[in-house]
């Protein structure tokens, strides 16, 4: 079906300017890089429909690796082929890198700095403001039937009250779309008078969901050739590590950990940061619990994945290893970004083509529809998680109300729904209401 675009391609450099901006604004998890990227890529440029966006959210949730990050990559390839996948991939994880890497500096050479956290602490009630308003966009686009609220209520009670994983959400999700499919298909696949109110959403939208993927070839082929320059890319420097290294021992554990870690990570970052702390702090002895518990914090306050914590532990790892070397820190943080997240951009280029074939098929995307009305239920508790510590931070009582964060919270909450204020101006009056409550405080 044919939908007429309004909107043009952007220039490389202009998409190149806003991967570039992502990454260092993309605060507040993945609800909030979804909810900035979403902002900006469906709302104001519209260089890609609220359907595709979704469509391919849901896969890359179900994906190994940084559900954001995977999203910024995949409309990176959608709109200007591979550079635009690898510039819009790197780009997302860069800043963060940087930012924790001084972080990391910072942290073994003058300890706890109490004005920047300070300020990081008046960017917190912000960034769950951005997270509520995520969790309201995607609800209005993703809830429409009963059914829908059914499964968003459903997944918000599982990782409530029963802790339940997020991939064991999704799966349950698919299982019972699934079912229902068979039982009910017309509850999964979408009428005639849907499709035609879809066709109407989706005009003026350079992507969209009519759009075809890029010409592939064979995909076989393409696999076997991604698969292989992805492996080559691994092991040139783990054999650089080999000829070059002081105690290669160390590095070949660090190098095959952090990529098996790459690939566990279905689920987001809260699922695998348990296990990377058991691991890191408890067996490899690479670093304490109380420093571990400290680039949580760290992590917390930079842009970018929440798992880019994997590059602190990197860095603490190498430092700590060889005696207090800075230097050797830095290479471990290096290593460690770069083979958690190479995986992530073979999944992507190699998974990318079958996200916009699957749109076509009206009960595979009507599947993943019931996953992006499951995504919701995560957005609340998620939205829960970090609102209770930001405004509870002695104990979910009334006494302990921060009643200057609850405020904040409101008040940029107020600036984003009637103002539509640019994240970027809230993430900089949000550090200078931290600087400012630190020095009151004083």
């Amino acid at each position: 079906m044919n939908v007429n675009n309004q909107q043009q391609r952007p220039s490389f450099g202009e998409a190149l300017g806003f991967w570039f901006k992502l990454g260092w604004i993309s605060f507040g998890g993945t609800a909030g890089h979804i909810a900035i990227m979403h902002e900006y890529l469906v709302d104001r440029r519209k260089w890609i429909s609220n359907s595709r966006f979704l469509h391919a959210l849901n896969h890359c949730m179900i994906l190994p690796g940084p559900e954001a990050q995977q999203l910024a990559t995949y409309v990176g390839w959608q709109l200007h082929g591979k550079k635009g996948g690898l510039a819009a991939g790197i780009l997302f994880v860069l800043p963060s890198m940087f930012i924790l890497l001084a972080l990391s500096m910072m942290y073994v050479i003058y300890g706890n700095v109490p004005w920047i956290y300070a300020m990081f602490n008046g960017l917190k009630p912000a960034v769950v403001a951005i997270i509520i308003l995520a969790m309201i966009r995607v609800g209005q686009k993703a809830l429409h039937t009963p059914l829908h609220y059914v499964l968003a209520a459903a997944a918000f009670i599982s990782i409530f009250w029963f802790n339940l994983s997020l991939l064991a959400i999704i799966a349950g999700t698919i299982g019972i779309a699934v079912l229902v499919r068979y039982i009910w298909p017309s509850l999964v696949e979408q009428d005639s008078h849907e499709e035609e109110a879809m066709v109407a959403e989706e005009q003026g939208y350079y992507l969209n969901r009519y759009t075809k993927s890029p010409a592939t070839g064979n995909v076989m082929l393409r696999l076997v050739k991604q698969t292989a320059i992805a492996l080559l890319l691994w092991i040139l420097p783990f054999a650089l590590f080999f000829w070059l290294a002081e105690d290669f021992r160390f590095w070949k554990g660090m190098m095959l950990f952090f990529t098996q870690t790459a690939f566990v990570t279905v689920g987001g970052s809260y699922t695998v940061l348990p296990y990377v702390a058991q691991f890191s702090v408890g067996k490899l002895n690479w670093l304490s619990n109380m420093q571990m518990i400290d680039g949580f914090a760290l992590a917390e306050t930079t842009p970018g994945p929440l798992i880019i914590v994997l590059s602190y532990v990197g860095f603490m790892a190498g430092y700590n290893h060889f005696g207090g070397s800075l230097w050797m820190g830095t290479l471990g943080l290096l290593t460690t970004t770069f083979y958690t997240f190479l995986p992530c951009f073979l999944f992507i280029f190699a998974g990318a083509p079958l996200i916009g074939k699957t749109q076509e098929n009206k009960s595979i995307a009507g599947v993943l529809g019931f996953v992006s009305a499951a995504v919701t239920g995560v957005i609340l508790n998620l939205t829960l998680f970090l609102g209770k510590d930001v405004l509870f931070p002695g104990g979910v009582t009334f006494g302990h109300l921060d009643y200057s964060a609850l405020c904040w919270m409101l008040l940029s909450l107020f600036l984003l729904i009637r103002y539509r204020l640019n994240v970027v101006y809230l993430i900089g009056m949000s550090l200078c209401f931290g600087g400012l409550h630190y020095l009151l405080a004083k």
